[in-house]
């Protein structure tokens, strides 16, 4: 069946698919997920969105390596959060520690909860649409999901326990302790 043909297949079934249909299936020029066997397709992240999420990778990316911190996932990689039914979440930026780090890197999608999530908010995504999906990675384990809203240009930090942080572009992310050491003003990014 051609990749095509097996996204229409599941379209069409009722049947909730797998992270493995997921990887082999292709469906050009969409963000696609996982959500409890679900199919959720979005349209193409805008520009603004690229470049938000590049002006936080690279500063990221150069601190955990220059630091021996981990490895940090560039956007649309997939983690699978869940089994049976699967759920498969691709942040637009993840970071997972040394310590974790799966050896051999898998082919498919690591079966683990990043320790940083990153998610920048696009024009099309709706506020709870974005809560549940924090709520889906801490629940998955990830300790910390920055939340960065380039149109209001601020961002949100949030922990598995303990109340949101709000910041503005004038307040520094910080990495705690989860990418300890590291901080850039929320105005370099936004």
């Amino acid at each position: 069946m051609t990749n095509e043909g097996a996204y229409l297949a599941a379209m069409a079934s009722n049947a909730p698919i797998t992270a493995d249909e997921l990887l082999r299936m292709s469906i050009p020029n969409k963000h696609v997920e996982l959500v409890r066997g679900a199919l959720v397709v979005r349209e193409p992240a805008g520009g603004r969105h690229g470049w938000v999420t590049v002006r936080l990778t690279a500063p990221l990316a150069a601190f955990v390596q220059a630091n021996d911190l981990g490895h940090v996932y560039a956007a649309e990689t997939g983690f699978k959060l869940a089994t049976q039914p699967d759920t498969v979440l691709a942040p637009d930026i993840a970071f997972i520690s040394r310590e974790r780090f799966p050896d051999p890197v898998p082919l498919g999608y690591p079966p683990l909860a990043p320790d940083l999530v990153v998610e920048v908010v696009s024009p099309s995504d709706r506020p709870g649409e974005v809560v549940t999906k924090v709520a889906d990675w801490l629940n998955a384990g990830t300790r910390l999901v920055w939340v960065l809203d380039p149109e209001e240009r601020r961002a949100v930090a949030y922990r598995p326990a303990g109340i949101p942080t709000r910041l503005t572009v004038d307040d520094v992310l910080n990495g705690e302790d989860v990418v300890p050491g590291f901080s850039v003003p929320l105005a370099d990014i936004l």
